[in-house]
């Protein structure tokens, strides 16, 4: 557990925040201001599985050139209103892994005037998540929360406890206020574009799940990984990519009655978020319309074979992880339809909600029997710990969430194990992608 604690905290080392959020998420722009004095600023990294509150900022009224992380002692309080919480994901301790003196921004210095607290964070411990899935009104969504930290420093008695600001590193390069309407149907989405675009940079659009619904796509980006595709990483391999995250107010899947469908009945959004896209490809001149990809997770897997099917010669490739549509009601007419359009698909073999052998398992093999050449299947037994910092592959989330696989650019197999190869040379789901065009 020690080694565990030492390469975590190097790892949060490496993290500079930047994009200021303020306080409870409501504006998103920058802030200017410096921290006061006696408060604090919270520093949020997103994971795997999320975000997580990873440093505190502390102000202090003379400047400092050294600190201990033993010093201090970190209580949490998470609450929102009308919702009821455990005791274990309500209040208690943050384990302090590590202190320095920084600037306002959590920037390490040899002598300055905040003090930054690096804290331990687990996908076990709902003490380190600023967001909570809430059910009400017959559905879930992930939220932003009430997040409140008591910081004290043990030899002086000294406390924070005001939160003036929120850095939300991973939000930094997307413009989270875009808004499209078409009848009665209002979508937000968030964006990001590429520093140096040409006349032929791709876009890449992720439709998220069942529960990032609602009005800010901060959560559609924030909830798991998806703001990954606009990290350096993954944008080097597309040689820079426009990247569009659609959000719908409810649920992707929401049928006209206000239920589920699953391929059985209409759902209400998809062709105002064909509008969205079209819109934005329009108006962005430089995305070249042959490599327009679109990818999703569960409800977002579903619209995205749904936009699929619908618009067979507008997308240049598909990359879905846990799809929701239920094999059933794909007609062999459809098939034949988007059997000539590359697909990768991603699924883990335990997954308790989209039951595979009821959705992409069926879906997979008819392609191949339709002589598809281009179609794809990471199938993998469990999802599990990619960081190693958890247990690696003895730790595994809940099944469902094979995306994580697709945000980390790691898929690299096939539905029979043999590695998916790109003019002879293996390759995972991300470089793959960028290879594609009408």
């Amino acid at each position: 557990m020690k080694f565990i604690a030492q390469k975590l905290c190097l790892l949060l080392l490496c993290i500079s925040p930047i994009v200021i959020l303020a306080n409870k998420m409501e504006n998103r722009q920058p802030a200017s201001k410096s921290v006061a004095p006696g408060e604090y600023v919270l520093l949020i990294e997103g994971y795997d599985w999320g975000p997580g509150v990873n440093k505190v900022v502390l102000s202090l009224e003379t400047s400092a050139t050294e600190t201990s992380a033993g010093d201090f002692s970190v209580t949490v309080e998470r609450s929102a209103e009308g919702v009821e919480m455990k005791p274990i994901e309500a209040k208690g301790n943050r384990k302090v892994v590590h202190a320095y003196v920084s600037d306002d921004k959590g920037n390490v210095l040899q002598k300055g005037n905040h003090i930054t607290l690096v804290l331990f964070v687990s996908p076990n411990d709902a003490l380190t998540s600023p967001i909570k899935y809430i059910f009400q009104n017959n559905r879930g969504s992930n939220e932003w929360i009430d997040y409140q930290l008591t910081v004290t420093h043990n030899p002086s008695k000294r406390v924070w406890n005001t939160e003036t600001d929120r850095i939300v590193s991973p939000l930094q390069r997307f413009d989270l206020t875009g808004t499209y309407a078409q009848n009665d149907i209002t979508l937000t989405y968030g964006s990001f574009v590429p520093k140096n675009s040409t006349a032929n940079s791709p876009l890449i659009i992720w439709l998220h799940g069942g529960g990032e619904g609602g009005t800010d796509p901060s959560i559609a980006l924030i909830a798991n990984k998806a703001w990954n595709y606009a990290s350096e990483e993954i944008q080097s391999i597309f040689g820079g990519a426009y990247v569009l995250v659609p959000q719908t107010p409810t649920f992707w899947m929401q049928s006209g009655s206000g239920d589920y469908t699953r391929g059985d009945t209409n759902d209400i959004y998809n062709e105002a978020l064909m509008g969205l896209i079209k819109k934005y490809v329009a108006d962005n001149t430089n995305i070249d319309a042959n490599r327009i990809y679109i990818g999703g997770c569960s409800n977002g897997g579903y619209m995205s074979l749904k936009l699929i099917l619908q618009h067979p010669d507008y997308f240049a490739a598909g990359y879905i992880s846990a799809l929701a549509f239920q094999n059933k009601y794909i007609t062999d007419e459809q098939i034949e339809k988007i059997k000539n359009i590359p697909i990768w698909f991603v699924h883990s073999k335990d997954d308790p909600v989209t039951i595979p052998e009821e959705t992409v398992v069926p879906l997979y093999k008819r392609l191949l029997d339709s002589n598809a050449a281009n179609v794809h299947f990471s199938y993998y037994e469990h999802v599990i710990d990619l960081s190693g910092f958890y247990g690696g592959e003895d730790y595994r989330y809940n099944g469902h969430w094979s995306w994580i696989y697709s945000h980390a650019n790691h898929a690299d197999f096939d539905f029979d194990g043999s590695p998916v190869l790109l003019n002879g040379n293996p390759v995972r789901i991300m470089e793959w992608l960028a290879a594609q065009g009408k």
